[in-house]
């Protein structure tokens, strides 16, 4: 799949350098009133299409002449690798979920629009229902977004802005609170907690493993961001998760898995929630993962009707409390160059209305499990009342959406650039391999070593 991908890229900027793949300019065109149809490639499911549906209802009673037609084509990844294959004969949609690694690899073919133009403009546009609104963003609609989830889309080393926040999660730790609380043991909020937290479980129940992470990617790029260590950076030489520090971190863990205090997603098989959730001899009694995948931590119910545990959720483990760090993730969305500029124009325009509408935030984020873009969302009456309703049972969503969102000044995105995917990737593989090794210190130098060139090859 790397090599194809390469391939076709290599081959769009071929066809790009003959003028055989228009790119429009940069400058902002306003949207005219033109008829024209919107492409809108994403991943959502009937549940969150039902919400679309509304509010593209709602967009067309504003502008009718903009007409979306959207395509739910699976995984994030197979959005990234239609469109890469797409960009190649100048097919690509106008609209799409996008990751900041895939919109670095589009950013090869120079097919994706910047916004910074369209965020500033101040053109004044009418409306078919007879009101007015500026092209770009008002000085409050820009404050509304929290900060990290927005600041994502200039993590690409020129400062432009290539996309825009639609819907977002990030980890969480969940511990069994039943547990926790009949034994007296704290919920741990540092690296150091964690570990005498599990040294504790495996005291009173010696078959369980206490910690189960469902991604080793997330867990060595989060230890680089909290230990202020490098990871990547957006010019050359973009790798530097070679050093002691990192080492450092990977040692550590390997001792807690051999001590047997937790496992990951790969090591494991499966996702961890499903050892979280167990109630076999082998179980355990927190669990890293997506906040947007809080249901999934929840344990099935009783016969009697009742759960067997009551979930808790809280921020996960840091390295210094007063410094917080915790990974933004979710889909965004980024808008490709087109022949035309009011196709341009008018995707921008429904770009803006789904991340700037209060109401359609609310309820895409109740519907996904992802919390909402914009902080003004918690006090909408609908969400808010949802956000009282938290508890570790039948309201455990809208328990991890309230540790998301007092948790948002501690966002972080790390650079996207042609080779960042790959970084990710290699990350996650020196957790998985060095975590069951028997010789670590061999472990280390191979797996960092075998990173470091997987990468470099990446970045052509």
């Amino acid at each position: 799949m790397k090599k194809l991908l390469s391939t076709l890229l290599a081959l769009c900027l071929l066809l790009t350098s003959l003028g055989m793949v228009t790119a429009s300019a940069e400058d902002v065109v306003a949207y005219d009133g033109s008829e024209v149809t919107i492409t809108f490639y994403h991943t959502m499911g009937s549940n969150l299409t039902a919400v679309l549906d509304a509010y593209i209802a709602e967009f067309n009673a504003i502008y009718p002449n903009i007409h979306i037609q959207y395509t739910s084509v699976g995984g994030y990844d197979d959005v990234r690798n239609q469109i890469a294959t797409e960009i190649t004969v100048g097919g690509q949609p106008n609209i799409a979920y996008c990751y900041p690694d895939h919109v670095a690899m589009y950013n090869l073919a120079r097919a994706v629009q910047t916004l910074d133009g369209y965020i500033d403009s101040t053109t004044v546009i009418a409306r078919a229902d007879g009101t007015t609104e500026i092209m770009g963003l008002t000085e409050e609609q820009k404050a509304d977004f929290i900060a990290g989830y927005y600041n994502e889309g200039r993590q690409f080393g020129d400062g432009l802005m290539y996309t825009l926040p639609l819907s977002k999660s990030t980890e969480v730790l969940y511990y069994n609170k039943t547990f926790f609380e009949a034994n007296g043991i704290a919920v741990p909020t540092t690296w150091d907690e964690l570990e005498a937290v599990c040294a504790q479980i495996k005291a009173i129940d010696g078959d369980s493993i206490p910690l189960g992470y469902d991604s080793e990617a997330n867990w060595f790029i989060t230890m680089c961001e909290q230990l202020q260590s490098p990871y990547t950076i957006a010019e050359d030489p973009y790798f530097l998760f070679d050093n002691e520090t990192n080492r450092d971190f990977v040692r550590r863990f390997h001792s807690w898995y051999h001590a047997g205090y937790l496992t990951t997603q790969s090591l494991y098989g499966a996702y961890t929630s499903g050892l979280f959730t167990s109630t076999g001899v082998t179980k355990s009694y927190m669990s890293i993962g997506s906040s947007a995948g809080a249901t999934y931590q929840r344990p099935a119910k009783s016969a009697d009707g009742t759960y067997p545990f009551e979930v808790g959720i809280t921020v996960i483990p840091q390295a210094d409390p007063n410094n917080r760090k915790v990974i933004s993730q979710g889909p965004s969305l980024c808008i490709f160059k087109k022949s035309n500029p009011q196709e341009v124009a008018a995707s921008w325009l429904f770009v803006k209305f789904l991340t700037t509408s209060v109401e359609f935030q609310a309820e895409f984020s109740m519907a996904s499990g992802y919390v909402p873009v914009l902080k003004s969302v918690a006090d909408h009456p609908v969400y808010a009342e949802f956000l009282a309703s938290a508890d570790g049972g039948d309201y455990v969503a809208a328990l991890s959406a309230k540790v998301c969102l007092e948790q948002q000044d501690a966002y972080y995105t790390s650079p996207a650039f042609n080779g960042s995917s790959e970084a990710r990737e290699q990350a996650g593989n020196i957790i998985t391999i060095c975590l069951p090794a028997q010789d670590i210190e061999s472990a280390l130098d191979d797996a960092f070593s075998e990173a470091m060139d997987e990468c470099e090859f990446a970045v052509w």
